[in-house]
């Protein structure tokens, strides 16, 4: 007797179909970074050559995704995602009230802070570094201002993760869950590309 063929349903209703949007590299960089970015701030002072090399690795990190920001696939070129600021706070207010128009790639929001969380990885590194040279060794004020840095990043990411969690029910999506298979829901004509 055969065996029943397989038609991609459940139950009779066909799943909806996807695209692909994130390519493995910016997923890879994006869960390091989480992973990375968590090793770093959690071991401070207290595991030093682990924060370094946590710090070292985010460094090296940035640094490639800048250079992907150029020659990547489409999604992941800073030219399909950073828009005029007129449009950020177009879409910041549309997304207040829950009708903002959903994106394939990122959204014009997602794009500035991405651009922000670079530069204040960048401001972390590079203070880190300095902290480690003789001209700064022991310096408080670098400290404490390389602390302040890493806080604010906390608070970005809180940032990010709410808008995460308002993009994901406004257009109900699991935005999580693209950001680990690389996929999300086919647009329609609504969607911008």
């Amino acid at each position: 007797m055969a065996a029943p063929a397989m038609t991609g349903q459940a139950g009779g209703v066909t799943p909806p179909a996807t695209v692909a949007v994130w390519d493995p590299f910016v997923r890879l960089f994006h869960w390091s970074l989480v992973a990375l970015f968590t090793i770093a701030f959690v071991t401070g002072d207290e595991i030093a050559w682990l924060h370094l090399w946590a710090g070292y690795a985010i460094a090296s990190l940035v640094i490639l995704r800048i250079i992907w920001g150029f020659v990547g696939p489409r999604h992941a070129r800073f030219a399909n995602f950073l828009r005029p600021l007129g449009d950020v706070l177009a879409f910041l207010r549309q997304s207040l009230r829950l009708k903002a128009p959903r994106h394939i790639g990122h959204n014009p929001a997602g794009g500035y802070m991405i651009l922000v969380m670079f530069g204040l990885l960048t401001y972390l590194t590079m203070t880190g570094m300095l902290l480690t040279t003789d001209a700064f060794w022991g310096s408080h004020l670098l400290k404490e201002a390389h602390e302040a840095g890493a806080y604010a990043m906390v608070g970005l990411v809180a940032l990010h993760l709410a808008g995460v969690a308002l993009a994901s029910v406004e257009h109900g999506e699991n935005l999580v869950r693209a950001m680990v298979t690389g996929r999300k829901r086919a647009p329609d004509e609504k969607t911008i590309r």
